[in-house]
């Protein structure tokens, strides 16, 4: 396999081009997705049927907090990406490690919240606007989890066999998961939560 070496290295043979217009594909995909739950979300966002609204459950304290975990998640993979074309593979999985460790503050947060509303009576079964609610965050949790997971088998995959064309496309496509999903967060921060306190 001809290998390109005036491109990063995760383009550097067609294969890896290929790999990552496919997750791009991909990624148009999830777009449709999210799109979709967003636009349920906003139809149903003030069908509360007695239950509580967004303005009474929300902690503001607590999703800021999210938010600095998963933004800050987003440097440091940026971090990952910097070292991996270094070709430093301590670097590189140092700060994959603490990408890690901030996706799964902000998970430990968001299920923390999720419990606390339903202490609050807030449940899926309570009203159309809970069920597309927790629909949406739920989704988004779920992708951050199995985002987890991938970069777990990354890792090992890059203490075995170093820094190649194929653990750095993996680690550049990684990248792109989650810097994708720390977007659509800043989607659900600014039209849930700051649009339902003020509502």
């Amino acid at each position: 396999m001809a290998t390109e070496t005036s491109l990063p290295l995760e383009y550097s043979t067609k294969q890896n081009e290929m790999n990552i217009l496919g997750f791009w594909i991909f990624l148009g995909a999830e777009i449709v997705l999210f799109s979709t739950l967003f636009a349920g979300y906003f139809v149903l966002e003030g069908n509360t049927a007695n239950g509580p609204a967004g303005h009474e459950i929300f902690i503001f304290k607590d999703v800021m907090i999210q938010t600095f975990l998963l933004l800050t998640s987003s440097f440091t993979c940026s971090l990952a990406i910097y070292q991996m074309r270094n070709n430093n593979v301590k670097g590189l999985i140092t700060w994959l490690v603490v990408t890690m460790a901030l996706g799964l503050g902000f998970l430990y947060m968001e299920i923390n919240e999720f419990i606390h509303y339903v202490h609050e009576g807030a449940t899926l079964q309570t009203s159309g606007f809970l069920s597309s609610f927790f629909t949406l965050l739920g989704t988004h949790g779920l992708h951050v989890t199995l985002g987890l997971g991938w970069a777990t088998l990354l890792i090992i995959q890059i203490a075995r066999r170093g820094i190649t064309p194929v653990t750095a496309r993996k680690t550049f496509i990684i990248s792109l998961y989650w810097h994708f999903l720390d977007v659509v967060w800043i989607f659900i921060f600014t039209f849930v939560y700051l649009r339902g306190l003020v509502m």
